[in-house]
């Protein structure tokens, strides 16, 4: 649902409103694909990312910022599928009628109507109308015109950010008011074509928002390379990273830092993709190097990114939290992303009936009784702390940060969840 969710945290600046009978044609969508693609690769972190993408968004598809909430934007734990932010408009602060309370509500219980996150993932387009749910489900016509008529809207389009190998990164809703017509097949295709660059630019923003405050030892680092292969900026815990990756000195750059920075700047200028590489580091085990070219400046510089590979931030808190063995956490992982009894056991190698015993076990240990209060419980556990943490860091100014938010930092040591002024702390 494109309705009031939670406001824009930070934003830049106001999108454009078009004129009614507004229509961009293919040459403007085309260039409004290359400068997208071009912000993917700045470096920005996400909230000023996604607000001059929106602003380019307007160039090429009829909305109203003004009159609506547009666009509204999710980012997601591509590991999970849940949400760990929700931006909405260019406005700041905390001023919506809906709650976040009743947005995962409305997104995760079962039987609410309306465009879901948890759908459109698994679109074969990755973008899904209102109207193509009303002719899905005529049953509930009526129930989804209220919906969008209780935001003052009569149309409404979903888009999956969805990245070329497959992770979800994010979703957006735009939304347009009675009097305008619907979302047409060009505009629909252009929203497939741009969702790729969008969800690059938003994989690039979290690694960042991940890396310039680092929750943990094993958060990712950046470092920038210049032309000449000197280091020119680092984010926190970098310097240690490279020092605990393989170099034939003690203080010179990993050759395999080198390798991959030489490739990308070997790159021709029209194909210029992510280079990465596996290394073997003594002190933290298997590590992935990505480097990627950064636009927007006259000399080419390289972003380097180191991350450890290993299980994700959720399987882990999953397995303390509730109990659950590794084989629980498996399952559990797979129904947080839809899929269904079958597709577990496929996924597995697992009987359907295994697969029903496993979930029998999660739901006993989590004390839920389906598999949509088991992602609500997930999401309110570990995600909706990460949502209400970040809408506080884009108030500040301080870029946004992916996946769970943490149970326990620094040794064991409780990390308090993130409050608001006049609300009381959820137990969980």
């Amino acid at each position: 649902m494109g309705g009031p969710l939670v406001d824009r945290m930070g934003g830049i600046g106001k999108v454009v409103t078009q004129m009614p009978g507004f229509r961009a044609g293919s040459y403007t969508r085309g260039r409004v694909l290359e400068r997208v693609e071009r912000l993917a690769r700045e470096g920005l972190d996400v909230d000023t990312f996604l607000s001059s993408a929106g602003a380019e968004l307007a160039q090429a598809v009829m909305f109203d910022p003004d009159a609506l909430p547009n666009p509204t934007w999710a980012t997601l734990d591509p590991a999970s599928l849940l949400a760990t932010s929700l931006i909405e408009g260019d406005q700041r602060g905390w001023q919506c009628e809906m709650s976040l309370q009743e947005w995962a509500e409305y997104e995760y219980a079962a039987g609410t109507v309306g465009n879901r996150i948890s759908d459109v993932v698994h679109h074969p387009r990755g973008v899904q109308t209102a109207t193509e749910l009303v002719h899905a489900h005529p049953d509930r016509a009526d129930e989804y015109r209220e919906l969008l008529a209780s935001i003052g809207a009569k149309h409404e389009v979903l888009v999956a950010l969805q990245a070329a190998d497959g992770t979800n990164w994010g979703a957006f809703y735009l939304t347009r008011e009675p009097g305008r017509p619907d979302f047409c097949a060009e505009e629909l295709e252009f929203l497939r074509l741009v969702a790729p660059r969008l969800a690059e630019g938003v994989r690039r923003g979290l690694v960042l928002g991940d890396a310039s405050e680092p929750e943990g030892p094993d958060a990712p680092a950046i470092v920038v390379l210049g032309p000449d292969l000197d280091p020119e900026s680092f984010t926190p815990g970098a310097e240690q990273w490279l020092a605990d990756l393989p170099a034939p000195k003690v203080g010179t750059m990993p050759p395999a830092v080198l390798a991959v920075a030489q490739t990308v700047l070997n790159q021709p200028s029209e194909r210029r993709r992510t280079v990465s590489t596996r290394v073997r580091s003594e002190v933290r085990g298997w590590v992935m190097v990505h480097g990627q070219m950064l636009a927007g400046s006259d000399d080419p510089r390289v972003a380097i990114t180191i991350q450890p590979i290993g299980p994700d931030r959720i399987t882990s808190l999953l397995m303390a939290a509730f109990g659950l063995t590794e084989r629980e956490e498996e399952v559990t992982r797979h129904v947080l992303q839809g899929s269904s009894t079958a597709e577990i056991a496929e996924a597995l190698t697992i009987s359907p009936y295994t697969v029903q015993d496993h979930l029998k076990n999660v739901f006993e240990k989590t004390s839920v009784r389906s598999r949509r209060e088991l992602t609500g419980r997930v999401f309110t556990r570990h995600y909706e702390p990460r949502v209400e943490d970040n809408v506080e860091r884009a108030e500040l100014h301080k870029p946004i940060r992916g996946g769970p938010f943490p149970d326990r930092l620094d040794h064991g040591r409780p990390t308090p969840r993130p409050t608001r002024p006049g609300t009381a702390e959820r137990g969980g």
